[in-house]
């Protein structure tokens, strides 16, 4: 299992021994949390994702980047159960996820956020974060006619839920509508939220999307942060001046596939990453990295 030692300032450093062996695509981790295999989903004669073997390594702040097209959300959604694929098998901490339904899934402690939020604008910030607190006895019909049976727990889930708030800097806004946050708020409002259901992996898509400047260093602690509570991170990102900072390992998907992985100082040399975000290596062809093509088909 990879050690997150927490230096005096509380903030996490790099995990390190994360793989087995030669950091290629699909190479095995020391303590996965998510193994994937043959995973597929087309659209039409598009085939958005075409994962052969992937692993997340436990405790540890993955990324996941690409270019736009790449099937980056698409794979997330299809981890998670907000899609379902053409084939593949894949585990969540040893239990098999396949066909398993979006809402279980975050019961079984991965929880999820999206690139465009989800936060519900006619329900006050605290009653966005009690839809995130799991086995509430009034959310069952028979109890719910009675309040003296779930309110001792509601009283409970809201401290909880302003405690959380509190640490996101979003208590005073407890008693606001949600459609009335600024869309980085709305952002961190979506983060606390998942932390209500006291998640084993948070999955974080795009999480600076759209976010004011101001707001983003403290997402970036926020997310520093869940490592710190002892929580695994994956997150979808287009920064590379943040996935630098923050992340201890990077998956490189492009065209469906994962066409690089390793620590994020390694992955930025790789000429497949700077190919399929730049172009740049004219003599490397992409399809040649994704396994499209051969070398000899590219040359004809």
């Amino acid at each position: 299992m990879s050690s997150n030692p927490v230096p005096r300032s509380g903030k996490p450093v790099k995990s390190v021994d994360l793989h087995v062996g030669e950091a290629l695509p699909g190479v095995a981790k020391t303590d996965p949390i998510i193994i994937a295999d043959d995973i597929t989903r087309a659209f039409g004669g598009l085939k958005a994702v075409d994962v052969q073997h992937l692993e997340i390594p436990r405790g540890a702040i993955t990324a996941l980047i690409g270019p736009n097209g790449a099937g980056k959300t698409t794979l997330f959604n299809l981890l998670t159960g907000f899609d379902k694929p053409d084939s593949g098998n894949w585990t969540f901490d040893g239990k098999k996820l396949n066909g398993v339904s979006a809402f279980k899934v975050a019961q079984m402690g991965q929880v999820r956020t999206f690139q465009l939020t989800k936060a519900l604008g006619l329900l006050t910030v605290l009653e966005n974060m009690k839809l995130g607190a799991r086995n509430q006895i009034g959310e069952s019909l028979l109890p719910s006619i009675f309040p003296f049976l779930w309110r001792k727990q509601d009283e409970s889930i809201a401290l909880k839920a302003m405690d959380i708030l509190a640490k996101f800097k979003l208590d005073t806004k407890s008693d606001d509508f949600a459609a009335s946050l600024s869309g980085g708020q709305r952002k961190l409002l979506e983060m606390a939220r998942a932390l209500m259901s006291d998640p084993t992996l948070v999955m974080l898509d795009e999480p600076m999307a759209g976010v004011n400047p101001a707001l983003t260093q403290s997402l970036l602690d926020h997310i520093l942060d869940l490592k710190v509570q002892g929580m695994t991170v994956l997150f979808v990102e287009h920064d590379m001046q943040m996935v630098s900072h923050i992340a201890d390992w990077v998956v490189v998907m492009a065209e469906g596939r994962i066409v690089a992985e390793g620590p994020p100082d390694v992955v930025m040399k790789d000429p497949a990453v700077i190919d399929a975000y730049l172009g740049a290596h004219q003599e490397l062809d992409l399809g040649v990295v994704t396994g499209r093509y051969t070398e000899e088909e590219v040359a004809q």
